[in-house]
């Protein structure tokens, strides 16, 4: 298989980890805290998790005792890569592999083919010293391949524990993001329940952002995503200053959360940057969306600039609350209406048949947005029944009804310039790039963090790593116990525990330092261009982390 020089040369690149993890094996212990609780719905979740709440924080640490024996046992171990692609996953496998090897040559990491299927069907793939040379330092989840099945039925809870006792595995490490660990704490309870000591950990994993809280600093593969999207987001900067005409409205990853916006707005300076949590606390209208562009477009066209940047998050549709409503009732009327609606044969008839069943309000803002947008807004579901925001072209109907207004407004005297507008969605394109280093060190230190974790008797933990402003060398090991980020949340019909989203806070330095700055961005040509992603030289250009990450560990100096 032909390669190219990048990945030959990523290859011999070394993954920088925490020091406590190069000593040897017999002077690592896990140093307990105090027991924890759930963020919320304690009484209902320790009822649902009767062996795996309450569990106690650890950190990795050197020990100052007897010689520890347990990390060089033999384990035999399975890996999951679950939900979307995020750089740096196969470094996490890399690093479990390397833990388990170092521990003990003779165990074995077998990975289970396509996501949590593979765990269910038993479909899986030995991992050896060549397959897992091939992929160090390379983005996507291609070595295994990854999937979004849940496990949730019986049937499938017992399959898994079928599995594992045919591989006769010791514990499995599940790589994901919320759901995915969510599932992770499910089956970790399920196989004590079952009798069986198999272990189960998660790892965070998502290019959002938005798996992070106290102990989970970040979540690895976010790094990569937003230095890929700035990359491209700069160099549409530096076109547009360069031909001066048209306004570029970017639709980013991030459908519950506006991190990879924010990320990306304090990277590259454009000129409007809308952030869902704020439109959501200020119920802000679609109008006063457009209204804030619209003010841009103006100002900017007083000075001849008749160009600009506009970043959008993936969920903005979702946080507007007359658009969220629309979505709600949306989603319940084609669920109830299942079948009337299937009966019908075109777009017109779908929509005066919803037109009597939504509330007035819903109707009307339905009736007034482009066709092609209420089209997206009634494609299939997803398999929680909600609306597939990624589909809803939400940067062309920004386009359009700013393109409108500002036609009124000439038509009123009020703008004389010029306006000219091209969308772009920026997704697929971060999520499996070549990992920047600091993903390439942070995958690494989970994978072998997380294999402290198992060979140290630990189920229901997610690895986790802290300090991660500092070196790598410096960063801090340990385990979260998944139920400790746990909430119920009502999802089809009942209330079903999950762990819990971390939004964009408003109060924290991050948003408050882009605040402080977006009023003069809208006004001037203020652009950033960050450029690629630099893998040589020196670490404060190759290893930064995310600004977002620095803001936070500064906010808290």
């Amino acid at each position: 298989m032909e390669i190219s020089t990048l990945q030959q040369a990523r290859y011999r690149y070394q993954p920088k980890f925490p020091r406590v993890l190069s000593q040897e094996l017999t002077t690592i212990a896990l140093s307990p805290g105090t027991p924890t609780e759930s963020i919320a719905d304690q009484a209902a979740l320790k009822a649902l998790f009767k062996r795996t709440y309450g569990k106690s924080l650890v950190a990795v640490v050197s020990s100052t005792g007897e010689p520890h024996e347990t990390l060089g046992r033999k384990l035999t171990l399975g890996v999951i890569l679950s939900g979307g692609q995020a750089p740096g996953g196969h470094n996490v496998i890399a690093g479990l592999y390397d833990g388990l090897k170092r521990g003990n040559p003779q165990s074995r990491l077998y990975g289970f083919l396509g996501g949590p299927s593979g765990l269910i069907e038993n479909k899986s793939q030995e991992l050896t010293d060549a397959i897992i040379d091939a992929y160090r330092n390379t983005g996507g989840f291609d070595m295994i391949g990854s999937g979004r099945t849940k496990i949730e039925t019986p049937e499938q809870f017992a399959a898994s524990l079928e599995t594992a006792k045919k591989l006769q595995l010791d514990g499995v490490l599940i790589i994901g993001g919320d759901d995915s660990n969510t599932n992770a704490a499910l089956l970790a309870e399920y196989f004590l329940d079952q009798g069986s000591p198999i272990q189960v950990i998660g790892c965070p994993k998502t290019i959002d952002g938005d798996l992070k809280n106290e102990h989970i600093q970040a979540s690895f593969g976010f790094d990569t995503a937003v230095k890929t999207y700035s990359e491209l987001i700069g160099n549409i900067e530096r076109d547009a200053n360069s031909a001066k005409k048209y306004w570029h409205f970017i639709k980013l990853m991030g459908r519950s959360a506006s991190h990879i916006a924010l990320e990306c707005a304090l990277q590259t300076q454009p000129n409007v940057c809308f952030i869902s949590e704020e439109v959501a606390v200020k119920k802000w209208s679609l109008s006063q969306v457009v209204d804030q562009i619209c003010a841009s477009v103006i100002k900017r066209g007083e000075y001849k600039e008749h160009f600009g940047v506009v970043l959008i998050p993936e969920g903005l549709v979702e946080f507007i609350p007359e658009m969220k409503q629309l979505i709600l009732e949306l989603n319940d009327t084609l669920a109830t209406y299942e079948k009337e609606l299937a009966a019908l044969s075109n777009m017109t008839d779908h929509l005066d048949f919803l037109g009597k069943k939504l509330s007035p309000s819903a109707k009307e803002l339905l009736g007034s947005l482009p066709a092609d947008i209420a089209r997206e807004l009634l494609m299939d579901r997803d398999p929680h029944g909600n609306v597939q925001v990624s589909r809803i072209e939400t940067e062309k109907l920004l386009m359009g009804m700013v393109e409108k207004r500002l036609g009124r407004l000439k038509e009123q005297g009020l703008y004389t310039g010029k306006f000219s507008a091209l969308g772009h969605f920026f997704g697929y394109e971060g999520r499996a790039a070549f990992p920047s280093n600091f993903d390439a060190n942070y995958g690494y230190s989970l994978g072998l963090t997380a294999f402290v974790l198992i060979a140290s008797g630990l189920t229901g933990y997610m690895a986790c790593v802290k300090n991660l402003t500092a070196p790598a060398e410096e960063w801090i090991p340990g385990g979260v116990p998944l139920t400790m980020m746990m909430h119920l949340e009502q999802r089809q019909g009942s209330q079903k525990p999950v762990i819990q989203k971390a939004l964009v806070d408003l109060e924290a330095l991050p948003f408050k330092t882009f605040a402080a700055a977006r009023d003069i961005w809208a006004c001037t040509t203020s652009f950033i261009f960050p450029g690629g992603i630099q893998y040589f030289g020196p670490p404060e250009l190759c290893d930064k982390p995310p600004r977002i990450l620095e803001l936070e560990h500064q906010g808290r100096l």
